[in-house]
Order: C-alpha cells, then sequence, then structure tokens
C-alpha cells in the first residue's frame, strides 16, 4: 500500500478516536450520553440551517416587492454582517434566484433574475 494512503488512514483512524474519547469527556461534564451530546450538535445543525433559509426566503420577499437592494438593505433588514449578507446573496445568485448589478463597492446592488 501505498506511504501516503498508510498515513491517511492512520491519520483518521486517530481522529475518530480522539473526537470519540473528547465526546465521552463532555458527556460526562455535562451528565449526558455521548449520544445524546451528538443529537444536541445535529440539532444545533438543523436549526441553523433552517434559519439560514428563513432568512434568504426573507430576502427573496423583499425583491419581490420589485426593488434593487443593496448588501447593507439586507444586512439591516435582516440584523446580520456585511459578511453574511454577502454569503446569503452569494448563494442566491448561485440558485440562479438573484442577479449581481454592478462590480464593486457600493455600486452593488441585487435583483430578482
Amino acid at each position: 500500500m501505498a506511504p501516503i494512503l498508510m498515513f491517511t488512514i492512520i491519520f483518521l483512524a486517530v481522529a475518530v478516536v480522539a473526537f470519540v474519547v473528547f465526546a465521552r469527556q463532555e458527556a460526562k461534564k455535562h451528565g449526558t450520553s455521548a449520544k445524546e451530546e451528538f443529537v444536541g450538535i445535529c440539532k444545533s445543525a438543523v436549526e441553523t440551517a433552517s434559519q439560514k433559509e428563513s432568512r434568504k426566503q426573507k430576502t427573496l420577499v423583499l425583491f419581490k416587492e420589485g426593488k434593487e437592494l443593496s448588501n447593507a438593505e439586507i444586512r439591516q433588514v435582516l440584523s446580520v454582517s456585511s459578511r453574511t449578507a454577502v454569503r446569503y446573496l452569494d448563494e442566491l445568485e448561485a440558485e440562479g434566484k438573484v442577479e449581481q448589478v454592478g462590480k464593486v463597492g457600493h455600486a452593488v446592488t441585487y435583483r430578482l433574475k
């Protein structure tokens, strides 16, 4: 077997063992089982994804009012950081739902496609 493949397999095995040990230690600290900790982590991830989709849908509703919106306007309405607003707008653009108007800076706005 190639040395890189062996190293990768060993590295992954060590990472999995470390994760399991860490999860058990954290579970003991909180008086929960490792399974409950894992479920909590998954639940948190699902809630975050749900909140993100909700905000993206709210953004689309704003666009349906027929106007172009800037990053600053999205940021203000959603109460998110500038980077988060850009990430949402980039995702909506990649999904083919909105398009960017302008190239850089404050001149950039977005509209429904």
